[in-house]
This record gives structure tokens, sequence and C-alpha cells, in this order.
């Protein structure tokens, strides 16, 4: 069996009960960030001597040993924070659990797009992710055919890039686009900010941008 269990992205009471008690039962808990996932662990009495590293640095060349773990054992993955998969390691897992026959079980729990989206004010009920756009090659061509997407679109951004991402979404879906940016989800200084996509890059180049950011852009108008 493989457990994929969401962990909090801030407030530790955002932890569910079931998730403890898969990761108290669990054979083998594979991590993201095993000194970061120590300290939830601690946090909640879970013994962490079953920690091993599941990062995309070793993801590739580890595959199968992780496989034929679950193929014997009950193994729980965690990431640093939030949803395993989304944006962060677990797809390829998944995918070679299923291909190999071994049940994967996914909780529901913590994910950061979820309460920014449903917290912008925009339209909810459809809606595109895309998560974080290409550094460098690509994005351009990516922002193009993001203009033209009649739903509400969700990105994920760092706070050295959020200034240089919402000027170049106001360049290529318009500066009056409405959009808003969530920052710090469950932490103590979260904050929900919205406008024009124009408003909103001022704002965060006058003052400087901190924690991890979801942009929500409202879709294309015909």
């Amino acid at each position: 069996m493989l457990y994929i269990v969401p962990t909090p992205i801030g407030n530790l009471n955002d932890m569910t009960f079931r998730a403890i008690e898969v990761l108290k039962e669990a054979d083998v808990i594979l991590a993201e960030d095993t000194r970061k996932s120590r300290n939830l662990l601690s946090h909640f009495d879970i013994r962490f001597d079953t920690l091993q590293a599941y990062h995309k640095f070793n993801e590739h060349n580890q595959l199968q040993r992780f496989v034929e773990m679950a193929q014997a054992q009950t193994v729980a993955l965690v990431t640093d924070a939030g949803t395993p998969g989304i944006s962060d390691p677990g797809f390829l897992l998944v995918r070679a659990c299923v291909k190999a026959d071994v049940e994967v079980n996914t909780l529901p729990g913590a994910t950061a797009f979820v309460p920014a989206l449903v917290n912008s004010g925009l339209p909810c009920d459809r809606f595109y992710f895309e998560g974080f756009l290409p550094h460098k090659k690509g994005r351009q061509k990516r922002l193009q055919f993001l203009a033209n997407v009649d739903q509400t679109i969700v990105f994920y951004e760092s706070p050295y890039r959020i200034v240089k991402t919402l000027t170049q979404m106001g360049e290529f879906f318009g500066e009056e686009r409405q959009a808003s940016v969530s920052r710090e989800i469950s932490k103590i200084y979260e904050e929900t900010l919205r406008g024009t996509l124009a408003e909103l890059a001022e704002h965060f180049t006058k003052k400087q941008p901190k924690g991890e950011f979801v942009i929500i852009v409202d879709g294309h108008k015909a």
C-alpha cells in the first residue's frame, strides 16, 4: 500500500487526525526533506526512524526500490507542505505503483491553491491549474496561450519572481485583468490582495514580497 499524505502548509492544526494515524502506522515514511518532516513528526509524537528521502533528485534512480517497498510494506509519502504530486514530487511514484498493482490511497488535506482560489472572489466553478510558469524557455509562449484561457487560472510563484510574473501577466493578459494574490496561507501573516494585475504588480514593487504566493487570474472574456 502507498499512502499519499498531505501535510500542513502553515498552521500545524490543519493536520488531519487520519493523516497522523496513517503516519504512525506506516512501515516507511518517504519525505521530500527529512529534516522538515522530522520536526513535523516530532510535533505529533510520530516516530521518525523509518524516514527515507524521496525528492526530485533521487526519484528517478530510486523509483523501483520505492515501488518494491510499497509492494511489501505500508509506505506513506509526504512532502515539505501540502499534497504530494501538486507541484511537488509524487507523480512518478504513484504512476509506477499503479502499474505494479500496488494500491494507492490519497488522503484529502491541505493544498495551497484551493483556499486561495475560493478566497479570490473570482469564479471557481471551473478553473485551470497552471502551477509554476517556466522560468526561461517557453515562458512567453506559455503566457500567450494562457491569455486566451476563459477559465480562472491558478499559478504558484516564489517571492523572487512575483513582481516579474505579475508584470508579464499584465503585458500578455492586459493590465486591467482582475486577479488576486495570496501569500503565507494558513500562517500568521496570511494575506490576500485583490485588484488588477497592474495594481498588484505596483503593490509588490513598493513592498518587499515575502512568503510563497498563489496568483489567481480571471479568465479571458470574449
